[in-house]
């Protein structure tokens, strides 16, 4: 009943037309780009995605792997590739698809101890947001410097938040702010027809606002990857 996020991309998979609804705690509802995006192959990726799987190396972690396309991608290219995502649909449509590597869980829970060691840690589909907040984004970049080898890199991919000047998404801004929250720090949870996640945070930075969170992590920014929509971008963080 919770799994939203699984049932849309299994019923999309299907040819039954599965969508996903983004709900924020504000009362803001969207309708995401959701499955077409999530399972999209290669050639229809977008081109600052594209640019930036080139810089994957090694054996690769693929936080928020939802259907597979980023593991099914670099294992056909030769990589070993782990995909962790914590929705049980999501990872029987990865096995269903051929990525084999995708396992039940949540990010917070992934260890070396769990998982082993990488070359790479791909974050896609603005997967940075799985950060949550910014101590809790300081915990989890320090867990991923003890889980990745000497030449460890993070291809992150986020959105800055202030890209805008729609009134519906600067008033969040300034109430996650009054809240002692970042100002895209949202709280959001997914709905597909009956089925609804529970809420979570879930965190657009800036440039300057992800440099500030790096900052005594261990990891710094190389640089920048931009995309075609105003605000997206791709970093690549390696070990400072």
């Amino acid at each position: 009943e919770q799994d939203a996020y699984g049932r849309a991309m299994l019923d999309w998979h299907l040819g039954n037309g599965g969508f996903e609804i983004v709900e924020r705690d504000d009362g803001f509802i969207g309708l995401s780009s959701g499955p077409q995006i999530y399972l999209a192959e290669f050639r229809y990726w977008p081109e600052f995605e594209k640019r930036a799987i080139r810089l994957a190396r090694g054996r690769v972690l693929d936080v928020g792997s939802g259907g597979g396309r980023v593991g099914l991608y670099l294992a056909g290219r030769g990589h070993e590739v782990v995909g962790i995502d914590n929705s049980p649909g999501a990872v029987e449509l990865s096995h269903a698809r051929g990525f084999a590597g995708a396992v039940l869980l949540p990010f917070e829970q992934a260890s070396r101890r769990r998982l082993g060691v990488f070359d790479t840690v791909v974050m896609f589909g603005n997967n940075f947001g799985l950060m949550g907040g910014v101590r809790r984004a300081r915990a989890r970049l320090r867990r991923l410097r003890g889980m990745t080898s000497v030449r460890g890199r993070i291809l992150a991919a986020s959105m800055d938040p202030y890209a805008t000047d729609a009134p519906h998404h600067t008033a969040c801004h300034e109430r996650n702010r009054r809240r002692g929250r970042m100002g895209g720090q949202i709280r959001i949870r997914i709905r597909y027809q009956m089925r609804k996640t529970p809420y979570f945070d879930y965190l657009f930075v800036s440039k300057e606002e992800m440099d500030g969170i790096l900052d005594g992590t261990g990891w710094r920014v190389a640089r920048h990857i931009d995309g075609e929509t105003a605000g997206q971008y791709v970093a690549v963080i390696e070990k400072a």
